[in-house]
């Protein structure tokens, strides 16, 4: 089942030149469909530890996976590759 717009998601892979990595937390804000018909797109905002927007990716929609309510939240620095 798909995850819901505006709800928080996780990564399922590292995206480096956005300075992510996979289990880092984000919000759904949209999905788009692939220009030729591939797999759909995840729109997907994410916030320093103190609710700063700090980035907007675009990611297909396998790379994102629901929270569960057996999952804990951590916190890491962000360093430039």
């Amino acid at each position: 089942m798909p995850v819901a717009l505006y709800q928080r998601v996780a990564l399922r892979r590292d995206l480096p030149g956005q300075q992510l990595r996979a289990g880092d937390v984000a919000y759904l804000v949209d999905r788009v469909p692939h220009p030729a018909g591939g797999e759909a797109g995840c729109v997907l905002e994410v916030f320093n530890a103190l609710g700063e927007s700090i980035a907007v990716v675009t990611v297909p929609e396998s790379d994102v996976e629901a929270l569960s309510a057996d999952e804990v939240l951590s916190i890491r620095r962000l360093v430039a590759s």
